[in-house]
């Protein structure tokens, strides 16, 4: 059994460690109440821009723009969002085991944009290609941001330099429960013919300049959403990393605390019997 200082100094230690994980629960549960809200406002818009966007895409002459016809896929690009930091569980682990295998299973040679720091420090051990990253973006994505990756994402697709571009990001559903995604951004794809309403819309000018003139902002949205969602997940899962850490220490305390009783219990007992077996030998020499 350990000492009673060596168990003392352990307690103090793990309730140091117990502070901290408990200030960094506190401090994830009040940034993703942000998060969430952003989340929620920013989703109604998305998807009537996607909406809007992919019903375009179904119009007679939309092939003919070059964000939205088809090519034959020689290279892909996929944009991987993930997070600076760690202590969040399984969080960056997971999204970045969806980017490999996803990597893993391309048929065609596949580059990344990542933001994150996690996903540069592992897939730059890794033999592929990293076209930019994007490295302490902070705890509110930026909208200018998101046009910076969505500008840089439409330029490469435009100059051929790649004939696809995914998104890979965490979707948030709640603090317990974010899912990877796995989509395509670019080109941008018509909705299939059974998930198409049956009300036709007038459009002025004609759907094909609507469309080319909402191209953009659907790219810049559909990034944002996507650095909105993985943000949020990432907070969800540090808060509830930081729970259960909390709430190991404390049982570890508790244990140590018990171990620490025991061994002073013995310490005493020890103690006793030492000085009942001095008095009885001093009495066996008297």
């Amino acid at each position: 059994m350990s000492s009673m200082r060596e168990i003392k100094r352990r307690i103090r230690a793990i309730s140091n460690i117990q502070h901290v994980t408990g200030a960094m629960k506190m401090v994830a549960a009040a940034k993703l109440r942000r998060a969430q809200g952003q989340v929620w406002a920013a989703r109604p818009y998305a998807q009537k821009t996607a909406e809007v966007a992919g019903r375009l895409a179904r119009a007679p002459n939309a092939r003919q723009l070059p964000l939205v016809a088809p090519r034959e896929v020689k290279k892909r690009c996929n944009l991987l969002v993930v997070g600076d930091r760690g202590l969040a569980g399984a969080y960056n682990a997971n999204v970045i085991h969806v980017a490999h295998a996803s990597l893993l299973k391309a048929d065609q040679p596949t580059s990344l944009i990542i933001v994150g720091r996690k996903g540069v420090q592992f897939f730059r051990r890794r033999k592929v290609e990293i076209l930019q990253y994007y490295v302490e973006t902070g705890d509110e994505p930026d909208l200018a941001l998101a046009r910076e990756i969505a500008r840089n994402l439409m330029e490469i697709f435009l100059n051929g330099q790649v004939d696809e571009v995914g998104l890979i990001y965490s979707r948030f559903y709640s603090a317990l429960r974010h899912v990877p995604q796995v989509e395509t951004l670019l080109p941008v794809e018509a909705p299939a013919v059974e998930t198409v309403e049956t009300v036709d819309y007038l459009y002025e000018p004609e759907p094909v300049k609507v469309l080319e003139a909402i191209l953009p902002r659907y790219c810049e949205m559909k990034v944002y959403q996507a650095l909105l969602e993985a943000k949020a997940s990432e907070l969800g899962a540090r808060m509830v990393a930081m729970d259960a850490a909390t709430k190991n220490s404390g049982e570890v305390i508790e244990k140590l605390t018990l171990s620490f009783n025991k061994a002073r219990q013995s310490a005493i007992t020890t103690e006793l019997l030492e000085v009942a077996s001095g008095a009885e030998a001093m009495k066996a020499q008297g």
